[in-house]
């Protein structure tokens, strides 16, 4: 599920928001009412990203709640087992840990249906926070989700004042699921509403359009998302690859074409990735050279989440098999449909 950082890092990145499970039909191709079966799966962006820096070799801990369920203590218990801190996690005995379906079209793309109504994620408290473990953050990552009710839109904006005025680098990836929100405007206002905060924000190219109101992904359109606290923008354009943009220069690096099974996770795993690798050393920011071979090597190894372990052929220095691609798959054969299907596969 994540790209290799070409090196652990010391500093820890605490990342806060919602952890859940996906439920993924065992076959591509279909709708959630055609699926045979459904594979359980660990999920939430936020999640997603401290378990791909823990297996970077980075320092991890995730912030959130779930509930006091078999499935919210499985969830903390893949954290753990991951190697990331769940002393941030609180577990309400009144709300179940949140569903969601996720199903897997042709290409590879995904659509979702939610079960939160509500879901323990969404009534995490300031009080409930762990304010130790978010002092201790070098780097602080979020998504918008947390702020679409209270009380953990409260929640959410405490974490956030506390990890900037502790020092820590913040990194929004605003994630969005419009079927979560509701409507379009409000999704739109939160999720600009602490767009001023964040020193590095990630988008992906529907997020950039979704944002801005232009039907074009271009550099115009991208740096009218830009402010002046902003160290870093990224801009993601799947099979395209990515472009950045800084203060001081701006640039783009180009995908690897792979043959694709599912994306799921893909953007996650980047954000994981490029955040172990600036920890450290936030000067890579400034460094255009450092910076574009850094994407490089995620965009490189991060093509083989989205396909076949087969497909992906043998790259020089690699980390071991859970480390930038799917655990070793097994095959599901359903009829006259197959796809590889990895095992504990970590989703958005």
């Amino acid at each position: 599920m994540a790209a290799s950082n070409g090196g652990s890092s010391s500093g820890l990145i605490v990342s806060f928001g919602e952890m859940l499970i996906d439920f993924v039909p065992t076959v591509s191709g279909v709708s959630l009412a055609e699926a045979p079966g459904f594979l359980k799966a660990p999920g939430g962006a936020p999640a997603n990203v401290a378990i791909a820096v823990a297996r970077l070799g980075g320092k991890a801990a995730f912030v959130g709640k779930l509930g006091d369920d078999e499935f919210g203590h499985m969830l903390a218990g893949i954290l753990k087992e991951n190697g990331v801190s769940a002393d941030g996690v609180n577990f309400d005995k009144g709300a179940r840990t949140a569903l969601a379906f996720v199903t897997l079209r042709a290409d590879g793309e995904r659509e979702f249906m939610f079960y939160r109504n509500p879901s323990a994620d969404m009534l995490l408290t300031p009080d409930e926070l762990n304010l130790e473990v978010i002092r201790s953050a070098k780097v602080f990552h979020y998504g918008s989700i947390s702020l679409i009710v209270e009380p953990c839109r409260s929640a959410h904006l405490k974490a956030m004042e506390v990890a900037k005025s502790a020092g820590a680098l913040l990194s929004y990836d605003p994630n969005l699921r419009l079927p979560l929100w509701p409507s379009a405007e409000y999704a739109k206002e939160q999720i600009k509403s602490i767009w001023n905060k964040a020193d590095v924000i990630k988008v992906s190219d529907e997020e950039l359009v979704f944002l801005t109101g232009s039907d074009k992904v271009d550099d115009e359109s991208a740096m009218s998302l830009w402010h002046d606290n902003l160290k870093l923008l990224l801009v993601t354009l799947g099979a395209q690859g990515c472009r950045y943009y800084t203060k001081n220069f701006r640039g783009a690096v180009e995908g690897f074409a792979v043959k694709t099974v599912d994306t799921t996770g893909a953007g996650d795993s980047f954000v994981g990735a490029l955040l172990g690798k600036i920890v450290d050393d936030h000067s890579i920011i400034q460094d255009e050279g450092r910076l574009k071979e850094a994407l490089k090597r995620i965009l490189l190894k991060g093509g083989a989440l989205c396909c076949p372990l087969t497909d992906v052929p043998p790259q020089p220095n690699s980390p071991p098999d859970n480390v930038f691609r799917p655990d070793r798959p097994t095959e599901a054969s359903l009829g006259s449909k197959k796809r590889a299907v990895p095992r504990l596969r970590f989703t958005e």
